[in-house]
């Protein structure tokens, strides 16, 4: 444990924050793309379903490795349990709150001014509990996969604490990284074409989908986020611009696309999806962390407003959406219009949920986690 404070990582709080708020275009977006959503316009855009394939090529991928960076930057500080408690409810206060305030009358949304829930009068007892616990996860997920990963961290950080620095790191480069992270993503992919030929139905079950297979597919993102801390070596490699990642981006996402359009999931969709993300996030964490190490690595009022904002904005956004899906987007005839007008009534009113939000101090703790101190 380290009593000493260390200096604000001020560019990485900004992409986290940017990362975040990126879910707001990412779901208005999904409403024009060729992707199957709750809400759909009539006919899709093309620039539009590329901007949401980019968006969700990458963006979770460099948020778990900042997630890991300062969870064992915290977990330096605290001790291990003391760590845990407050990780827990940063984390799972948000998520225990979301789910009443905000997933469940978004599932009420869906059922009754949507197709998506389908005839739940027909449903048995499994398909009712299934779909709503894929419903009232629903873009709470990340934060389900948080908790797990923030338990599994009490065993990982305690062995990764114990480990002594290696002059290793001082050499290490893209190549070794990405071998180590690509040859994990492989594992994934036979451990869930075994589940597939063993016991397809597993991959219908909402709790499993995520807190198995999300879990298990962003560990290592998370983890390379904690040795980022550990060793400034690889720290320094990630936000050194490099030509053959930060270019090299561009060829993969291709790949993901034609992935997206050509493969399916009867097919070996997901396993390619896991090796292209996988690349792709690290590709982008490197765009990511040499961009922002260059440009946002300072104080600003107006950045940490939007990392303060940044959590609460995109736990609201999403029935949000939804609304301006059904009851705004099929009056605009233009998909561009609609994707831009959508962004403004969404991000609008979401800022003004927040600024009405934290003149309650019960609302602010409970989509905080934090305590709220007395004025």
């Amino acid at each position: 444990m380290s009593s000493a404070k260390p200096e604000r990582e001020y560019f990485l709080d900004s992409i986290r924050a940017y990362l975040m708020l990126l879910g707001v275009p990412f779901h208005v977006s999904l409403i024009y793309s060729m992707q199957r959503w709750s809400v759909n316009s009539q006919d899709a855009s093309l620039w539009l379903t590329v901007f949401n394939d980019f968006i969700h090529s990458f963006r979770m991928q460099v948020f778990f490795v900042i997630s890991g960076y300062f969870s064992y930057m915290l977990y330096l500080r605290y001790q291990p349990q003391r760590w845990l408690k407050v990780r827990i409810e940063r984390v799972g206060i948000p998520l225990l709150t979301a789910v009443p305030l905000i997933t469940l009358p978004q599932f009420f949304i869906l059922k009754n001014l949507t197709d998506k829930i389908g005839n739940w009068s027909s449903f048995t007892l499994y398909e009712k509990y299934n779909t709503l616990a894929w419903h009232l996860i629903s873009h709470l997920w990340f934060l389900l996969v948080l908790v797990i990963l923030t338990v599994l961290g009490m065993i990982a950080f305690r062995w990764l604490s114990a480990q002594r620095s290696s002059r290793n790191y001082e050499q290490i480069g893209w190549g070794k990284v990405t071998l180590a992270l690509m040859s994990y993503a492989l594992a994934w992919c036979l451990f869930r074409r075994a589940l597939f030929y063993t016991v397809p139905a597993v991959f219908a079950d909402g709790v499993f989908s995520i807190a198995v297979m999300q879990t298990l597919m962003f560990l290592p993102f998370f983890m390379l986020g904690a040795l980022c801390w550990k060793h400034p070596a690889l720290k320094a490699l990630f936000i050194r611009f490099n030509p053959v990642m930060c270019f090299g981006a561009i060829a993969v996402f291709v790949a993901y696309s034609l992935n997206q359009r050509y493969s399916s999931g009867e097919g070996w969709l997901y396993e390619i999806d896991a090796l292209v993300s996988t690349l792709m996030g690290l590709c982008m964490l490197n765009v990511c962390f040499s961009i922002g190490h260059r440009l946002l690595n300072s104080h600003s009022p107006r950045i940490m407003y939007l990392v303060n904002a940044s959590l609460f904005i995109y736990l609201v956004h999403h029935p949000l959406t939804l609304l301006y899906g059904i009851y705004v987007a099929p009056h605009i005839s233009s998909n561009t219009l609609g994707f831009f007008l959508g962004l403004i009534l969404v991000f609008g009113v979401a800022f003004t949920l927040y600024e009405l939000h934290l003149r309650v101090p019960l609302l602010r703790f409970l989509f905080s986690g934090k305590p709220q101190r007395k004025a």
